[in-house]
């Protein structure tokens, strides 16, 4: 099998008899990409009425999307869904386009015009969310102040717009997570995020207190509407959702798992994941997504092997600050004690080290690979014949050439 590697490929052959299986995404059906599947969508909302039912002239509709950081087109969903405000009755003028930042930070004008595309940013106003400007909504039961950006507070009507896919410790993106994080404080989001060390809050998991929290939020704020799409591989939109919050959000998370969740019967001793390649393995900061979702496949004890070019670093000052001169356990205390955003990575690094080692294949240097408690290995070969000797020469192994987009589910 060939694992991607920056922009190649390295080819893998382990012996037969210890493979457990090869991780892939499923097989799945597609009727409609792209546009044609927004429109379906809106023609066909779930558990809401259709949107130029809801909406009446003279009210100040917020669209809150996603920003530069996330893979949502905006650019292919907006048309239709502007096309039939302004059937409604609502004018250009009464629109409002907000980019929740969350902790990001701010656009550039170019950036504003490739989420949106020119016509849409010609024609309707687009602004950053800003979390020096919000308005104090509630607090959730689980202590979470709810602070939501003043333009979106102040809409008589609130569309929210993103990409569903597996988050690490939300359970799921999507749905209400435009607004927290997406037009929060950073308060906000530091008391959100902290819950992440809970044993619940994991990829693939609705009952993450991460996800509960950001539900709550949203529904103290009131969001009268989502689209949501799921992305392939290449980023097409290949299924999207309407409608309420909390329905539509689950029918696209049910989509999500018949096209990503690998069912598996039973953890191997050594995981081999590829984040993909090239970009999504260039710096440790995006790759982890790949590990995080290789440690839902090995044992206790075993060994991860993660292929992860990081040409370009870390990813984040902050990260590398964490990862560095911290063991797993002073990670995880200090992300308990001090939400850090960065920091939240390196815990999420420590959590999964807690369970097992990480060998991993980069081109980062092997004593910097060391002083963030990874094992630096040479070449997946030389990392396999090392788990091999941890592991045992009889050692299960699974295979994970997508690790950033497959999780494995116990059976």
């Amino acid at each position: 099998m060939k694992l991607g590697y920056d922009r190649k490929e390295i080819e893998f052959t382990p012996e037969s008899g210890r493979l457990k299986g090869i991780l892939l995404p499923n097989a799945v059906e597609v009727a409609l990409t792209g546009e044609a599947e927004v429109r379906r969508a809106l023609d066909a909302p779930i558990g809401a009425k259709r949107i130029e039912e809801l909406v009446k002239p003279g009210e100040k509709v917020c669209i809150v999307t996603s920003d530069i950081t996330r893979p949502m087109p905006s650019y292919i969903a907006l048309p239709p869904l502007i096309e039939r405000l302004n059937g409604a009755g609502i004018p250009d003028k009464d629109i409002l386009i907000v980019f929740g930042l969350g902790s990001h930070r701010a656009h550039t004008e170019e950036e504003k015009i490739r989420l949106v595309g020119e016509n849409i940013y010609g024609r309707i106003e687009c602004v950053d969310s800003d979390p020096d400007d919000c308005k104090y909504i509630g607090t959730t039961s689980r202590g979470t102040r709810v602070d939501i950006y003043s333009r979106v507070a102040d809409s008589d009507f609130v569309i929210c717009m993103g990409n569903i896919e597996y988050h690490y410790f939300a359970g799921y993106s999507g749905g209400a997570k435009a607004i927290m994080p997406g037009v929060s404080t950073r308060e906000a989001i530091r008391a959100n995020h902290s819950m992440m060390v809970m044993d619940e809050a994991r990829a693939g998991n609705l009952q993450s207190p991460v996800r509960l929290d950001i539900e709550e939020a949203g529904a103290l704020l009131g969001i009268d509407y989502i689209l949501n799409v799921v992305l392939d591989e290449h980023k097409k939109i290949i299924y999207a959702v309407a409608g309420d919050v909390v329905k539509a959000h689950r029918a696209g998370t049910e989509f999500l798992d018949k096209l990503y969740c690998v069912r598996i019967d039973g953890e191997a001793d050594v995981v081999v994941v590829s984040a993909g390649g090239y970009p999504k393995d260039q710096n440790m900061y995006q790759a982890q997504k790949a590990l995080d979702n290789a440690v839902h496949a090995v044992k206790k004890g075993g060994v991860i092997i993660w292929l992860a070019s990081c040409k370009e670093g870390l990813g984040s000052k902050v990260f590398e600050e964490w990862m560095t001169g911290k063991s797993p356990d002073e990670m995880i205390r200090d992300i308990k004690a001090d939400f850090v955003l960065g920091g939240h990575k390196a815990a999420a690094v420590a959590l999964v080290l807690k369970k097992a080692d990480v060998y991993l294949v980069s081109d980062l240097d092997a004593e910097f690979v060391r002083s963030i408690n990874l094992t630096p290995q040479p070449s997946l070969d030389a990392a396999f014949e090392a788990a091999t000797k941890k592991c045992g020469e009889s050692s299960s192994v699974y295979v994970m050439p997508y690790g950033g987009s497959t999780l494995p589910v116990l059976k």
